[in-house]
């Protein structure tokens, strides 16, 4: 029997001796891992590497880890662990509300951190993942990302779009969108659906304003082309 590929761990990290001890502790807990030191060269080990995840030190040479993080997002749907010696507060909110999946600060226990890495990994293999080019769904979060970019979605608009995400292409009518639309299954008019979509399309017009993603068919209801 052919065992699973064990996943791989781009280390992102200019420290040479805590570099090396966070590697040889991932190899010690299953990982493949491979280091990088410099932010310029980051982009080009994931094009080459295909990371399962991503351990991201924030101050770097070459270029800033947030300008990194940033450009990591733009291109794959990787999972992000910060790792810095920033600890104010300011820095924590910043790092997550960029869409990072955890934030470890500095000192850490090594421990710790391939425990963190391992509940990342867990819960990205949970998220459902879509088949659409471009877009990511987080259904844990209930975030969205087109094209790298937050679509700030109410929930209702994120359950819409993972309904449309789930077959592209397909026609979906008013009452099935609707049905899935509210947690607490209220009772709502049919046109409720109407104004939803007319959200979703300003919030990814935003990001693809040449594109009209999601398309009317009369009198039966929406469907995503993407």
């Amino acid at each position: 029997m052919t065992r699973p590929a064990a996943p791989f761990v781009l280390v992102v990290e200019d420290e040479p001796k805590l570099a090396s001890l966070v590697v040889d502790y991932l190899h010690a807990s299953g990982f493949e891992a491979h280091h990088v030191a410099d932010g310029r060269d980051v982009l080009a080990a994931i094009v080459e590497r295909k990371p399962d995840i991503v351990l991201l030190d924030l101050m770097l040479p070459g270029r800033s880890g947030l300008e990194v993080f940033k450009d990591i997002r733009a291109r794959a749907d990787i999972p992000i662990v910060m790792v810095t010696a920033l600890v104010e507060e300011v820095d924590r909110l910043i790092g997550l509300e960029l869409g990072a999946d955890d934030y470890v600060c500095k000192p850490f226990s090594p421990r710790e951190l391939i425990a963190r890495v391992k509940m990342v990994l867990r819960r990205a293999a949970r998220a459902e993942p879509t088949a659409t080019p471009g877009l990511t769904l987080d259904e844990s979060r209930y975030e969205a990302r087109l094209d790298g970019e937050s679509l700030d979605l109410t929930p209702v608009e994120f359950r819409l779009l993972k309904m449309l995400a789930s077959n592209p292409g397909r026609i979906f009518p008013r009452d099935t969108l609707l049905d899935g639309l509210y947690a607490d299954h209220r009772v709502v008019a049919d046109r409720t659906v109407d104004s939803h979509v007319k959200n979703l399309r300003r919030k990814l017009s935003r990001v693809r304003p040449e594109e009209d993603l999601v398309h009317s068919v009369y009198g039966v209801g929406y469907k995503l082309d993407i």
